[in-house]
C-alpha cells in the first residue's frame, strides 16, 4: 500500500515531510501561509510532530469587481505572486485548506472563487467556513483553547474581522459557548478625503439608527467615525456579555446568544482589529479598525478579565493548514454498494455520545449528532458527513438498534436524498453496525461503516476502494491543525 504517488510505503517511511498551504479569503482581507509539516508514524497512523512556516503572504485587502462580487482575476494574480515569493509551484504543495470566511461566503461568486483557488493551490481541503465553524477555528488558531488548558481558566476569544465578529468561550480544552455578530471594522469604508467608498447593510442600518444618512460618496467626519465605532463596540460588548444586541427591531446576532457558565478569567482578540488592540499595526486602511480597537480596549479594561496576547492575530484562522495521516480499516467493515467508494474530502463530526450505561437512548444520540452538525455548519451540507464515535460496552442487539435509530433520525434528510451514510468507529463493530442499518432498519442509502480509526472534529477523510486481497480500505485523514493546539499544550515550531 502506497502513501502517495512518490512510491513511499507505510512499512518503509517512519517520517514524512509535506508542504501545506492555508488560504483565507475574507470579506475584508485575504492571505496565505505556506508551511512544512513533518509527520511521524505512530503504529499505523502518522501524526504531526512539527510545523515550520515557510512563507507568510502579504495581507491583501480583498478586491471587489462590483457591489456583490469578489474580483477573481485580482485574487488569482495575488495567489500566483505568493507562490512565486515562496519559491513554490502548485504541484509542489501536498495539502492545505481553502477557507472562505465572514461576509465573503455570501458573495454572489463565492463558489467560483473557491473553485479558482482549489484548482491553483494544490490538494486542498476546501472549507466554506460558516459562522459556527469560523468561530471555533479562530478559537483554536488564536491559542485560546490551548490557553484554557495551560492556565486552567475560562478563556474568551473575540475575532473581529471586517464584516463580522466571532465570540468563543473555551474551558478545559473545549469551546463551550459561541456566537457571531454583524460587527466589523469595514462595515463602512472611506477614502483619504473621508468619502464613503463601501458600506455594508449592517453599516447602513447602524448609521440610520444614529440619524446619519450614509451612502457611497457621503462625507464621514472624524466625529461621525468615532460615534460609529463606539456604537459598534457597545453592540459587540453586549454580545460578549450574553446579550442580544439589535439595530432597531432586527437582531445583529448571526447565531444564538452566547451562553456559558461562570465568569471569564482571560480574554484574547484575533482577526484584523486585534493587530490594533495589541499595537502591532498603526496604519489606516480607510475603515473603522483603529477606532473600534481603542473602544474595545477601554471596555475590556473596565470589565475585569485579564487581556492576553493570542498565539496568532490576523492569521488565527488561516494558520490552520492541513495534515495528512493515514490509517487502515479492515476485517469488520461494511460497504454497500462497493461502488460507493472511493469518497474524498468527507468532513467529520464527533458528537459527544453516552455509552457508559447499558441502555442507549436513541433521542439522546439524535440530539447529540444534530447539535454537532449545527455547530460545524454541516446541518445543511451538500455531501456526505462522516460520523465518528467511540463505542464502549457490549454490542447487544438493543444497544446497536438504539444507536442506529438515533443516527438515522439525525441524518434523515440526508439519507432520504440517498447520500452515503458514513460511520467511523474506533472498535471492531463497524460490520455489525453497517449490517444493522441495511438489514434491520432497511436503509436504502449507501452505507460505509468502518472501524479501527481514530478521528476528531476538524478532520476530513478520504476512504479508498477495498483491497481485494485483504478486504481492507485505506483511510487518509486530513486534519486542520493550529499552533498551541489543544490537548497538546505546545507551540508548533
Amino acid at each position: 500500500m502506497f502513501f502517495s504517488n512518490t512510491g513511499r510505503t507505510l512499512e518503509q517511511d517512519d517520517e514524512i515531510s509535506l508542504v501545506s498551504v492555508g488560504v483565507d479569503i475574507g470579506s475584508s482581507t485575504s492571505h496565505l501561509v505556506f508551511s512544512r509539516i513533518v509527520l511521524e508514524r505512530l503504529d499505523s497512523r502518522y501524526v504531526v510532530s512539527k510545523r515550520q512556516t515557510l512563507h507568510e503572504s502579504e495581507i491583501l485587502l480583498t478586491p471587489y469587481a462590483g457591489a456583490d462580487a469578489i474580483d477573481a482575476t485580482a485574487l488569482g494574480a495575488f495567489i500566483e505572486r505568493q507562490y512565486a515569493a515562496a519559491g513554490l509551484l502548485p504541484d509542489a504543495v501536498d495539502t492545505g485548506a481553502l477557507i472562505l470566511t465572514g461576509v465573503a461566503v455570501r458573495r454572489s461568486n463565492a463558489r467560483r472563487i473557491g473553485e479558482l483557488f482549489a484548482g491553483q493551490a494544490g490538494k486542498l481541503v476546501a472549507v466554506s467556513a460558516g459562522d459556527s465553524l469560523e468561530t471555533t477555528m479562530a478559537a483554536y488558531g488564536s491559542g485560546a483553547v490551548a490557553r484554557s488548558i495551560r492556565d486552567r481558566a475560562t478563556v474568551m476569544n473575540v475575532d473581529i474581522g471586517g464584516g463580522t465578529s466571532k465570540i468563543a468561550v473555551c474551558a478545559e480544552g473545549k469551546v463551550i459557548g459561541l456566537t457571531a455578530i454583524d460587527v466589523g471594522a469595514r462595515l463602512v469604508c472611506f477614502d483619504e478625503a473621508g468619502r464613503v467608498t463601501r458600506i455594508e447593510e449592517a453599516g447602513q442600518r447602524l448609521a440610520a439608527e444614529m440619524g446619519i444618512a450614509l451612502t457611497v460618496g457621503s462625507q464621514v467626519t472624524a466625529g461621525v467615525a468615532q460615534s460609529l465605532a463606539e456604537r459598534l463596540a457597545d453592540r459587540l460588548f453586549e454580545a460578549m456579555r450574553g446579550g442580544t444586541p439589535k439595530l432597531g427591531a432586527s437582531s445583529l446576532l448571526r447565531l444564538d446568544a452566547l451562553a456559558h457558565p461562570g465568569p471569564i478569567d482571560r480574554i484574547s482578540f484575533s482577526g484584523g482589529v486585534a493587530e490594533y488592540i495589541y499595537d502591532r499595526e498603526t496604519g489606516n486602511y480607510g475603515d473603522l479598525g483603529p477606532l473600534l480597537a481603542a473602544a474595545m480596549r477601554q471596555r475590556i479594561e473596565a470589565w475585569g478579565p485579564s487581556l492576553e496576547r493570542p498565539s496568532e492575530g490576523i492569521r488565527a484562522t488561516v494558520i490552520g493548514a492541513s495534515q495528512y495521516t493515514i490509517q487502515v480499516s479492515g476485517g469488520t467493515i461494511y460497504v454497500a454498494p462497493l461502488a460507493t467508494l472511493p469518497l474524498r474530502n468527507v468532513p467529520v463530526v464527533a458528537p459527544a455520545l453516552e455509552f457508559e450505561s447499558e441502555a442507549i437512548d436513541p433521542a439522546a444520540v439524535a440530539a447529540a449528532l444534530a447539535g454537532a452538525l449545527k455547530r460545524f455548519d454541516l446541518d445543511q451540507a451538500e455531501g456526505p458527513v462522516a460520523v465518528a464515535y467511540g463505542w464502549r460496552g457490549s454490542a447487544t442487539f438493543q444497544r446497536l438498534d438504539a444507536f442506529c435509530r438515533g443516527i438515522a433520525a439525525a441524518l434523515a434528510g440526508q439519507l432520504d436524498e440517498q447520500r452515503p451514510l458514513v460511520l467511523v468507529g474506533d472498535s471492531d463493530i463497524g460490520g455489525l453496525i453497517g449490517m444493522h442499518f441495511r438489514e434491520e432498519l432497511g436503509l436504502s442509502a449507501p452505507v460505509v461503516s468502518i472501524d479501527g480509526i481514530e478521528l476528531k472534529a476538524f478532520d476530513y477523510i478520504d476512504i479508498g476502494t477495498i483491497f481485494e486481497t485483504s478486504g481492507a480500505v485505506p483511510v487518509v485523514i486530513k486534519s486542520l491543525i493550529f499552533p498551541a493546539s489543544t490537548g497538546i499544550g505546545r507551540e508548533w515550531e
